[in-house]
């Protein structure tokens, strides 16, 4: 049974409501974007690091890569996605990206793709950094990215400073950490993308619904993405936290498109929908 909230949305073009009805519908929607080339055929090239941290998660190291733009006039938007190589393998967020932008329906656009850090002595990807990272109700991964990692991996790109034109992706406990970078520092990100976000009892995401509805609201506009057969689990019922964090946002009056849909746990519905998804996110 599809739990189903009627939110009335700023709609999107008519191709793609079509897009998001679609997904709605499948279970297992396919990627609406498979090549991971240029549309002139050239593969598309990524700046790759390994940050170290310093004052915020001292020693911890993880992988990051950033997309740019073939040309750039003028400072560029900025998107940061969490568990950043899902993103690239199972989205193909930067081929998204860089066709997007050669149609001229998305402005120039820098993409960071940032995996959760590892701790010392652990493998390469272990990732056991993301809980602390990501579920953790305060400031903490905001700053990080901005004292720490924004100046070694955007260095050499002009980034613009509005915080209507930079977004903040993740999916699960990436989902609530976006929502939560920009809840805090609503200066720095105005857009958030949320894929099956985990809103629920893992270190107090429960809450959020709830502190939606208490304060003002904050100058977001935010797009969730939840599924009927998501988790259920002890820390929480995922579709049920998705609907509450949907209707708190509505009654607070944030600019915000909710997809409901039939799927899982899974990056299926975030990638069948990524291009309408960016199209509606950074609409002027």
């Amino acid at each position: 049974m599809i739990l189903s909230l009627d939110i009335p949305t700023t709609l999107a073009s008519p191709q793609d409501e079509a897009v998001f009805a679609a997904a709605r519908e499948s279970d297992a929607p396919e990627p609406a974007v498979k090549s991971r080339l240029r549309p002139d055929g050239t593969e598309i090239k990524l700046r790759e690091g390994r940050h170290v941290g310093k004052a915020i998660w001292p020693g911890v190291e993880r992988d990051y890569r950033v997309y740019a733009p073939a040309a750039m006039e003028g400072p560029a938007n900025l998107i940061v996605f969490q568990d950043g190589t899902n993103y690239l393998e199972r989205t193909n967020a930067a081929a998204v990206l860089d066709n997007l932008i050669a149609a001229g329906e998305l402005a120039p656009t820098v993409g960071l793709f940032v995996d959760p850090g590892d701790w010392a002595g652990q493998p390469k990807g272990s990732r056991a950094n993301r809980s602390l990272e990501y579920d953790r109700l305060s400031d903490a991964y905001v700053r990080f990215l901005t004292e720490e990692l924004f100046p070694e991996a955007l260095h050499g790109l002009t980034i613009t400073d509005d915080p209507s034109r930079r977004a903040i992706c993740g999916m699960s406990s990436g989902g609530i950490c976006a929502f939560n970078a920009a809840w805090e520092r609503p200066d720095l990100f105005g857009l958030v993308i949320s894929h099956v976000g985990s809103f629920t009892n893992i270190r107090g995401g429960h809450v959020y619904p709830s502190r939606v509805r208490q304060n003002g609201p904050k100058p977001i506009r935010v797009l969730l993405q939840g599924g009927a057969q998501d988790l259920d689990n002890t820390n929480g019922h995922w579709p049920t936290a998705n609907v509450d964090m949907a209707a708190a946002l509505r009654f607070r009056g944030y600019d915000m498109r909710f997809e409901f849909g039939k799927g899982g746990h899974t990056f299926e519905h975030a990638a069948a929908t990524l291009p309408a998804t960016l199209r509606w996110i950074f609409r002027a």
